[in-house]
């Protein structure tokens, strides 16, 4: 049988960052989403995965989602059968990054939402073209939907993520590493370095995507997770 695919989002998604990847890929395996809210600590948010997943699974995680994903494969990692992390980081938040998240969540809490959102996930870190208008409206109206507090508390978070190198790089979970090729937030350099730490793991770039090749790319996004899900797993 399938295993459950659990699909962790970036900062201030929601379930329609993965709709595409959800409609698709549900209609032959189970699909679990879970959101990003009621804990400000990596380590609480994790412990909920933990809580309400399946016994085994599978985890697809973009931006914040992953740093969640790694630290769930830290704790569990007997659970995870396998593990695609996407428009991610497995190291800790540099001070000067941590310290400009302060004027966002000043700007949140003054109702300045849109604001801090375009700083967090600028126009440049997304593909150019007619399409990155739309993602930037269906960023701005997830965040707007989820709150200020959730802004707070994943801003919390991802201030304080620990650094999850060690983790990939003793995993022997089998790993695919996805990336759009217009990604600044967190480069195609960035995720061939992190693909070199895991002992078992597929870089996949993405053309014609930036940020969030789950929108920007539904269905090339869709169907390179859908040959790794349908890949044997390797006997640990």
């Amino acid at each position: 049988m399938n295993e459950t695919v659990v699909f962790l989002p970036g900062m201030m998604c929601d379930a329609r960052l993965f709709l595409p990847q959800i409609l698709s890929l549900g209609a032959t395996r189970p699909i679990s989403f879970m959101p990003l809210t009621g804990a400000s600590s990596m380590g609480a948010l994790a412990s909920a995965v933990l809580d309400a997943a399946p016994r085994k699974f599978a985890l697809v995680a973009h931006g914040m989602g992953g740093m969640v994903a790694m630290e769930v494969l830290r704790r569990s990692p007997e659970r995870v059968t396998r593990i695609a992390l996407m428009d991610t980081s497995p190291q800790p938040e540099p001070p000067s990054v941590a310290g400009l998240r302060e004027p966002r969540i000043i700007a949140v809490q003054t109702g300045k939402m849109a604001e801090a959102m375009k700083a967090e996930i600028p126009p440049e870190c997304l593909a150019p073209g007619a399409g990155r208008r739309e993602t930037q409206a269906l960023l701005a109206d997830m965040a707007q939907s989820l709150g200020r507090d959730v802004f707070i508390a994943q801003s919390r978070a991802l201030q304080r993520r620990p650094d999850q190198q060690k983790t990939l790089s003793t995993t022997k979970v089998p790993a695919l590493v996805l990336c759009g090729e217009h990604d600044t937030l967190y480069p195609v350099a960035r995720h061939a370095f992190m693909a070199d730490l895991i002992p078992v793991a597929e870089l996949r770039v993405i053309s014609g995507a930036g940020h969030m090749p789950t929108v920007e790319q539904p269905e090339e996004t869709t169907e390179i997770l859908r040959a790794w899900l349908e890949a044997p797993l390797l006997v640990r």
